[in-house]
């Protein structure tokens, strides 16, 4: 029984005991406003979403889900490849970002090529090194299947299924992913309080590091050259691919620091296994070019215990509550008799 066999029998089987996720934990009063709104969608539109994020129909020879390169247990993150994998094993140029908070970001992916996370979702749909395969056909192959028909009518109030309800199910589910239930978010709400250890990282953090990755997103979502060498093999220009405007070469977008216990390995080549190479790369690794970031051309040198410091500070911003989550999980979570 292949991949798509299994997905489909396991929602079969359990389909009449289907449960509605919990409802959408309240955005923090620290938080900034978002840029795209997970509340415009229904419960029932976020768990088509679900259903298709982790069907393998969605690709080409039905192998691959959204889910295979953005685990849940890894923040939806890739870590099985310093390079994510598509379908027949290809190989793809980059490693698969994390997808939490993404209503505060405006572009999407590493060099911002989405606008809207209504179309995110075509780029690695298409991709040949990804799930090669084509919008419409996915329509086809899943308007042929009664248990979307019966989930695109209660989600969208008729049977039909179309590209952009695809698209739009897709989106609501990643919008939905909200992380915010730290550490950190506990002191910040009153709830708890930081180690001496702790916060003392914190004033490192507010020192070095918090104007490319401001709390408490933990990044600006902006575009920056961190000074890595080039990848001779990959020659990735970064946000440059994109706008084709030179200023722009070997951009790419800021990581939240959010979450970095489950999402290694780090930058968008994965070539970072451990923080402490990350923190190497600051002090002694930065290549330097016209596009470097500013705040970057000195370098930042850490005491040994102030790296310390700052890693037990970085800590208190892995939110487990997000990542162990049933709600984001695998669909026989939620397809299940009570």
């Amino acid at each position: 029984m292949n991949v798509r066999m299994v997905f489909i029998s396991m929602v079969s089987a359990c389909l009449l005991g289907f449960a509605y996720p919990k409802q959408r934990p309240e955005i923090p009063e620290y938080f900034p406003e978002p840029k795209h709104s997970s509340e415009q969608y229904s419960d029932m539109q976020i768990e088509l979403g679900r259903m298709l994020f982790y069907d393998p129909i969605l690709s080409r020879d039905s192998t691959l889900s959204c889910s295979s390169c953005h685990s849940s247990y890894n923040a939806f993150a890739h870590t099985d490849h310093s390079l994510s994998h598509g379908i027949e094993d290809r190989i793809g140029t980059r490693n698969a970002p994390p997808l939490f908070n993404l209503e505060w970001q405006e572009k999407l992916m590493w060099d911002g090529a989405a606008n809207h996370p209504e179309v995110q979702p075509v780029a690695p749909i298409s991709n040949a090194l990804e799930m090669d395969e084509n919008l419409e056909h996915v329509v086809l192959k899943l308007s042929r299947q009664d248990i979307y028909k019966n989930m695109f009518a209660s989600a969208f109030g008729s049977e039909e299924v179309t590209g952009q309800r695809v698209l739009k199910a897709i989106a609501a589910f990643q919008l939905s992913l909200r992380s915010f239930g730290s550490k950190y978010d506990l002191v910040k709400s009153g709830e708890a309080i930081f180690t001496a250890q702790e916060n003392s990282g914190y004033s490192v953090f507010l020192k070095h590091c918090n104007t490319c990755h401001r709390e408490p997103l933990f990044s600006t979502f902006e575009f920056a050259n961190n000074g890595l060498p080039v990848d001779a093999d990959l020659k990735d220009a970064g946000r440059m691919r994109i706008t084709l405007e030179k200023s722009d070469s070997l951009l790419f977008k800021i990581p939240s620091l959010r979450n970095l216990k489950y999402t290694a390995p780090y930058m968008h080549d994965g070539r970072f296994r451990k923080m402490s190479e990350v923190l190497d790369h600051y002090k002694s690794g930065i290549v330097k070019s016209v596009t470097l970031a500013k705040e970057l051309e000195s370098g930042i040198t850490l005491s040994d215990v102030e790296r310390t410091d700052l890693m037990a500070f970085l800590s208190t911003l892995n939110d487990s509550s997000f990542v162990f989550n049933p709600a984001f999980q695998f669909p026989k979570t939620h397809f299940v008799n009570p």
